[in-house]
């Protein structure tokens, strides 16, 4: 498991350290991805959690669980919390950023889906270990504009989801900002931003890239549990 947040440009002993807190996921951010799964298009950002323990590092695996058949990639943008805001306006949001990675929010679709005709949360569905492989930061400062990032993954060399952040229907400032309406946003807090559409299962032995522009690519493989 992944116990420490770090952002880096070569691990020095001047690194700035955050253990993980909060994992704060959007979804449906994405028109396309939204309609591809049949969802209507929120008209405010839908806020899901996962545990700090579902975290994984680049070089990891992702462990399919046995109570899951069908488990979907979904690659993200990830922005982590570097100091504490609430009720944070828009325009100081992206102040309260300290470093960009991707990320990959793994979902077991069936398990979801049972839970969403039951009307139940998701958690379960989102929460198992290893369901939140997530990639080497860089600082804020690297990113001049969040909105305008290439994101993709591939599995075993093949292209699989390719979008753009532009695309977000809520943008990063603007996640920050309603989610600070909710949270005390604190200092290791990590905000999974949505995913765009081309979401599909993976299989035991396959092998993901996921990358955004100018961010450390993310590598892990999948194994049954």
């Amino acid at each position: 498991m992944m116990e420490e947040c770090r952002i880096s440009h070569g691990f020095g002993k001047d690194d700035a350290l955050f253990r993980p807190g909060k994992l704060i996921c959007i979804g449906r951010n994405y028109a396309a991805h939204a309609l591809e799964l049949g969802n209507a298009v929120p008209s405010e950002p839908m806020i899901f959690l996962k545990p700090a323990s579902a975290l994984i590092a680049s070089g990891s695996d992702i462990v399919l669980p046995a109570a899951s058949s069908d488990v979907h990639h979904e690659v993200e943008l990830v922005c982590l919390i570097g100091e504490r805001g609430k009720n944070i306006p828009e325009s100081e949001a992206l102040a309260h950023v300290a470093g960009y990675a991707v990320g990959l929010d793994m979902t077991a679709r069936d398990l979801q889906q049972k839970a969403k005709d039951k009307g139940h949360p998701w958690s379960v569905a989102k929460g198992f270990d290893t369901f939140a492989p997530l990639g080497t930061f860089v600082p804020a400062s690297e990113v001049s504009d969040p909105q305008a990032l290439s994101i993709r993954l591939t599995i075993n060399g093949d292209v699989r989801q390719e979008g753009h952040t532009s695309d977000m229907i809520f943008t990063v400032a603007r996640l920050i900002a309603y989610c600070s309406r909710v949270f005390t946003l604190m200092p290791g807090d990590l905000l999974f931003t949505g995913t765009p559409e081309g979401v599909g299962p993976v299989h035991p032995g396959d092998w993901l890239e996921a990358s955004v522009d100018g961010l450390p690519a993310l590598h892990v493989g999948v194994r049954r549990g």
